[in-house]
């Protein structure tokens, strides 16, 4: 049975804890409150997320937030605006749970309301995640959410890039990693490293941790539309990547329009090569049914 405490879920798959989703936060208002994943852990145990770190205490573990909604920021932290930079602004949303769907150890699906700073609802969501098998030394978070814009008019989404900051095109699904002090390396099916696969499409993408309890995520886009997002990464100052929803260009949603995204994570032991990565990421690409 799932356990339930203070507003978190243990997700467990064979016998393993291997996340906990905590769906009801009290947090400040300036990271924009929203459910997230932390701790996530391979099977061996090893946690692969950070919650709140120093560089960054908006980052929650595993969540979906977007800069910039109609000027509401469901990010948190600063607001980027052209001409001034980033700056402190009292705009933050929140995501709020509304009715759960289905509620197992293994497969969790909830309604949520995307409020405004002026605690009006700008989009409802329906949000699903599962984890699955993925071989001996390694699991897979599904997660898939749509975002239905519940205004009388158009919502756009938009990002620090699309505002004026060059290469921070991040907003939508987001991973912050488990950085320590290890090195952590970017594989891609054909180029490796930040540079190579910071703002471009990829089929996979890998981040590796190679410290004394080594691990590697893969993440493999499935929804058709987030095949076409761009990748946001980073390995140096911390380690984090996103499915970005709004790279270069706003994405502009009319009233009752949807935006649908489903992500696969393969959560693995050990440090994989990238022949290996890619051996995973068609595995649980082709077991979701995506081919």
């Amino acid at each position: 049975m799932t356990r339930t405490l203070r507003g978190a879920l243990s997700l467990r798959l064979d016998g393993h804890a291997v996340a906990e989703y905590v769906w009801r936060p009290q947090l400040p208002a300036d990271v924009s409150p929203r459910p997230y994943l932390h701790p996530v852990r391979t099977l061996g145990g090893t946690e692969v997320t950070e919650l709140m770190p120093d560089d960054h205490l908006h980052h929650l573990g595993v969540s979906v937030a977007v800069a910039d909604v109609d000027g509401a920021n469901f990010w948190g932290g600063r607001t980027f605006v052209r001409g001034r930079g980033s700056v402190r602004l009292p705009n933050h949303g929140v995501q709020r749970h509304h009715d759960w769907t289905r509620r197992t150890s293994g497969d969790l699906t909830h309604e949520l309301r995307w409020i405004g700073p002026a605690g009006n609802d700008l989009l409802r969501e329906r949000r699903s995640i599962a984890v699955r098998p993925a071989g001996e030394q390694a699991w897979a978070l599904d997660f898939e959410f749509a975002l239905t814009n519940v205004t009388a008019g158009p919502l756009t989404f938009a990002s620090p890039a699309t505002n004026g900051r060059s290469g921070a095109g991040y907003g939508g699904f987001f991973w912050r990693a488990r950085r320590g002090h290890q090195r952590i390396h970017v594989l891609g099916p054909e180029r490796t490293g930040e540079r190579h696969l910071h703002g471009r499409r990829s089929p996979w993408l890998a981040l590796t941790g190679t410290s004394t309890d080594p691990w590697t995520l893969v993440f493999v886009p499935v929804a058709p539309a987030q095949r076409s997002d761009l990748w946001f990464v980073r390995s140096r100052d911390y380690a984090g990547v996103g499915s970005s929803l709004a790279w270069d260009q706003p994405l502009v949603v009319a009233a009752g329009g949807r935006v649908h995204r489903r992500i696969l994570t393969v959560v693995a032991d050990g440090r994989l090569r990238s022949g290996q990565a890619a051996d995973l990421a068609g595995a649980v690409l082709a077991g979701a049914g995506a081919g």
